[in-house]
């Protein structure tokens, strides 16, 4: 239900008949359920008019029952493929994940070996360095 605050309710009066509107779509919800309900809890008797005053309801009530199916049944359809896309959506994003774990976690291993690679070169060229300076100087 819509919660507003009197100030918003003196602005818009559109909003008081869509209130009203909403009001007595309930009210005559309520009146047939109550009806429908106050059917079933009468004794059944056997008389031509409430026979065809009960084939009469039963239709109304059919009608009604099946609306809804259609209604929600579409709804009910549309809910199930949208957990469906996220579930799959959720699987794509956690392999993704890993992967990107993988990646990260080579190229750190990548880095390492760089990193060993590189003061390896320059020991050696420090070496080689300190020979050449040793035989210039002898």
């Amino acid at each position: 239900m819509n919660v507003t605050n009197r100030s918003e309710k003196a602005e818009s009066p559109e909003v008081d008949s869509d209130l009203d509107a909403v009001s007595e779509v309930e009210a005559g919800i309520r009146d047939f359920v109550r009806n429908d309900v106050a059917y079933l809890r009468r004794p059944p008797t056997l008389t031509p008019d409430t026979a065809a005053l009960e084939s009469g309801t039963e239709a109304t009530v059919n009608n009604v029952n099946s609306l809804i199916q259609r209604v929600a049944g579409t709804s009910l359809a549309e809910i199930e493929n949208l957990i469906g896309e996220l579930e799959s959506l959720r699987d794509l994003l956690h392999a993704e994940g890993q992967r990107v774990q993988r990646e990260i976690s080579g190229y750190a291993q990548l880095s390492q070996a760089a990193m060993k690679s590189t003061r390896m070169i320059t020991e050696n060229v420090a070496q080689w360095k300190r020979a050449a300076d040793g035989i210039r100087n002898s």
